[in-house]
């Protein structure tokens, strides 16, 4: 298996690449994001690890998004509560400040390639129930005949746990752990704001939906 790792601090690149041969992983390696994403198609990787001293992360994260839903983790400078969550929000897997703990990061790496060895999300079928059609190559969902809206990387987990397991009751919990990739620091907020954002893109009207459903006290299920 391969890892792209994308460095621009020569030290760092020399200290990740080990840590990622530690987890298993070949490693190829990239100084600028743009060269990175360019190359993709050609040489296209397992994980990504973006460890960029660029400005404006999130914006790092949408732009690998727009290539890969690959599982990506990001290494950052001490950050707030508010550029993680737009990290969390923009596609990244998981977030790491600097320092970090190179076992903790190998362990990270492993969990999420365990969690990605199921089917490539290209190969996965399109769903339809009750009106509403996913398509997992291109994230869009559409309602009957309504133009279709392209979801974000978390939305479109989100939404497409929920179909695959309709008549279910998915605890909030494991949506984390599911949609956001870890177990701990479980925030219900966080799930809330995603389900608040889908809402709006697949509910007539997201005060009284008819897909997205809460179940107090335990979590959410999809309604037919």
């Amino acid at each position: 298996m391969y890892a792209l790792l994308i460095a621009d601090d020569p030290d760092e690149t020399a200290i990740l690449s080990l840590v990622l041969q530690r987890a298993g992983l070949a490693v190829t390696t990239a100084s600028k994001l743009e060269q990175a994403m360019k190359s993709w198609s050609g040489r296209p990787a397992d994980i990504i690890l973006s460890c960029l001293t660029e400005p404006n992360p999130p914006e790092q994260v949408r732009r690998i998004r727009a290539e890969t839903e690959v599982p990506l983790i990001m290494i950052t400078d001490p950050i707030d509560e508010r550029v993680q969550y737009e990290l969390h929000e923009a596609g990244a897997d998981r977030v790491f400040s600097r320092p970090y703990s190179a076992r903790l990061l190998i362990a990270r790496v492993r969990s999420l390639l365990r969690r990605a060895g199921g089917i490539p999300i290209f190969s996965l079928p399109n769903l339809n129930i009750g009106g509403l059609t996913l398509d997992p190559s291109t994230r869009n969902v559409q309602i009957k005949d309504s133009p279709p809206r392209r979801l974000t990387h978390l939305e479109f987990r989100l939404l497409h746990l929920l179909m695959i397991n309709r008549g279910q009751v998915l605890p909030t919990d494991r949506i984390v752990e599911l949609v956001w990739g870890y177990r701990e620091d479980v925030d219900p907020e966080l799930v809330r704001g995603l389900v608040s954002r889908l809402r709006s893109k697949v509910e007539a009207d997201p005060r009284s939906p008819r897909y997205v459903l809460t179940v107090a006290g335990i979590g959410y299920r999809f309604g037919e």
